[in-house]
């Protein structure tokens, strides 16, 4: 049994531990609280890009932009991974860099190739720890996500699928459901779905006057939704990531309480055997004089 000097010790440096935990788990949950704001501020403007698309591809049936025009059969496809910069935030990484593996696993069998970009250092990391091509990456975005730097990299996959490089761009990241839970998907970001804008777009008939022309402005406008998804995506991991943060650190300084209740009770049990002892060497040498 270690003595009461080591007790002290492993009660002292768990004890700063634990007040680094209460500390990041106080910041992780002001952070949380403006991650959710800015993530559901996003989404009435990716809405309504979306609902304008719809409502111009609909009233102009004769042009299809090349986002809404498949390429038949996959033989190369674009993968744009969204993960953390940071980590501490439980297994929101994991999670969502799995079913990234599982994917590329898939379009291994079959043979198709992947380009991939990654938003965030823990995916830039493990991208480039199993060898996949990144084309391009983008890390420190910092608590505040800035459009400007992610529309390069993400343009690089925008442009390939245009020329007819890739098939596909798929876009992974964490949705955000509540605090408590967190959903790592994969989605179909192009070809655009065409079910979907014509669900926005069944409900109305309407005319349009258009400056410069009608492919110019669908042509803007398409890639403005695109931007917006990608924006929606990190703004939803971001949230994510700090209501997973906080949920761990509340964690981490839960358990941390408990090994110092186990250790101080250690140390009590120590103190009262050395005194024991003490106290029986007393009487010993008074008995025996």
């Amino acid at each position: 049994m270690p003595g009461s000097k080591e007790i002290r010790t492993k009660i002292k440096s768990v004890q700063n531990t634990r007040k680094i935990t209460k500390a990041m788990e106080m910041v992780a949950a002001s952070k949380m609280r403006k991650a959710q704001e800015r993530m559901r501020h996003a989404r009435p403007y990716g809405d309504k890009v979306r609902n304008i698309a719809a409502h111009l591809a609909q009233a102009n049936p004769e042009y299809r932009h090349p986002y809404l025009v498949p390429h038949g059969s996959l033989k190369n496809v674009g993968l744009i991974v969204v993960t953390t910069d940071k980590g501490l935030c439980g297994g929101l990484n994991t999670n969502v860099l799995r079913q990234v593996t599982n994917r590329l696993r898939e379009l291994e069998r079959t043979g198709v190739g992947v380009q991939a970009t990654a938003i965030g250092n823990k995916g830039f990391g493990f991208l480039s720890r199993i060898g996949a091509k990144v084309v391009s990456h983008v890390v420190q975005l910092g608590d505040t996500p800035r459009l400007e730097r992610l529309i390069g990299p993400v343009k690089l996959q925008l442009d390939a699928y245009e020329r007819g490089e890739i098939d596909a761009v798929y876009l992974a990241y964490t949705r955000f459901i509540n605090t408590m839970k967190q959903e790592p998907v994969i989605e179909q970001l192009l070809p655009l779905d065409p079910s979907r804008l014509q669900e926005d777009a069944r409900d109305y008939s309407w005319d349009y006057l258009y400056e410069p022309d009608a492919q110019s402005v669908l042509d803007e406008l398409l890639v403005r939704y695109v931007e917006a998804v990608v924006y929606q995506a990190v703004a939803e991991n971001m949230a994510s990531e700090q209501s997973a943060r906080m949920v761990a650190m509340k964690a981490a300084s839960d358990n941390a309480k408990k090994v110092i209740g186990d250790l101080q009770l250690s140390y009590n049990k120590a103190r009262q055997a050395a005194i024991t002892k003490e106290l029986s060497e007393i009487v010993s040498g008074a008995a025996a004089v």
